[in-house]
């Protein structure tokens, strides 16, 4: 597939968009939290745990201490998974897919607790409890 030059000098004004809102210049790992730490060139560091990473949130933190930064500083790339991460998306808060990333909000909020939900499992538990499942 050929591109035409007219094709590349518009993704060529893409990237320089996109690389112009910041860039990587710095990555690492810091074990002790368990968080990934970015440096941009304006001056912002990014600091993000890594369970909250789809591509990262099952790597082993050995796996996690070797960051390679793309030419343009726009992607992260981890050798040792062969995972890769977007920048862009780093610094808007989106740290997966919108399916995982849904996941993830729907497990928190099922664990979280409050007076209503105690309640409610009070009189749950007051009428038996959850009814059995039967077969099918």
């Amino acid at each position: 597939m050929e591109i035409t030059e007219q094709e590349f000098q518009a993704a060529t004004l893409r990237g320089e968009e996109v690389r112009g809102r910041g860039y990587a210049v710095r990555a690492d790992y810091d074990s002790r939290q368990n968080r990934l730490v970015v440096d941009l060139n304006t001056g912002v560091t990014i600091m993000v745990p890594v369970h909250l990473i789809e591509e990262l949130s099952d790597a082993d933190a050995k796996d996690l201490t070797e960051i390679e930064i793309s030419p343009a500083g726009t992607a992260l790339h981890w050798p040792h998974i062969d995972a890769d991460v977007y920048v862009p998306s780093l610094m808007q808060g989106i740290y997966g897919t919108k399916r995982w990333m849904a996941a993830q909000l729907g497990a928190a909020g099922g664990r979280a607790t409050s007076p209503a939900k105690s309640a409610a499992a009070r009189a749950n538990g007051a009428k038996g409890g959850r009814p059995r499942k039967r077969g099918a």
